[in-house]
């Protein structure tokens, strides 16, 4: 499901998944354009900051997703174990504990509260001639993998 860039809209869509689907794991996937060739795998998301306007021009009230919720929530998956343990050939993978205060951490954020945990949220860089479609789909198969994983789900 692709999310607006807009936090309410982006919001809306984040309960609607958790309350109608109730997925074991939902993995957020963002666009970091200014890392060329790396991917993030964010560990954490934050409440509160979000004074950068979206799409729609708006931002939160209170600057915050969740009024009262937790400074941060941790995701059930350790980024940190997956980053050590998981290469993808062509492309760096790093360790991330900051998402950034914009539509993808209030997202994420949004995420883990509704998610109880159970969210992931992994950066990306923009396609080009050396990260192709074909590539990073591959790429993210093999990381949504190893959280599966992480989360007691077999491969079969």
């Amino acid at each position: 499901m692709q999310l607006p860039v807009a936090y309410q809209k982006a919001k809306e869509q984040v309960i609607k998944i958790w309350t109608t689907l109730q997925p074991l794991l939902t993995v957020h996937v963002g666009l970091a354009s200014s890392t060329p060739a790396l991917i993030l795998l964010e560990q954490c998301g934050k409440n509160k900051g979000y004074q950068e306007r979206d799409a729609c021009g708006f931002h939160p009230e209170g600057a915050c997703c969740v009024r009262d919720g937790p400074e941060k929530i941790e995701s059930a998956i350790n980024m940190k174990t997956l980053w050590k343990n998981i290469s993808v050939e062509g492309i760096d993978i790093m360790f991330s504990r900051d998402a950034g205060r914009y539509v993808c951490d209030y997202t994420y954020y949004t995420s883990l509260y509704y998610g109880n945990g159970r969210a992931a949220f992994i950066h990306v860089p923009p396609l080009s001639k050396s990260v192709t479609a074909d590539f990073l789909g591959k790429a993210l198969y093999t990381i949504i993998l190893a959280m599966l994983e992480q989360c007691g789900v077999v491969r079969e």
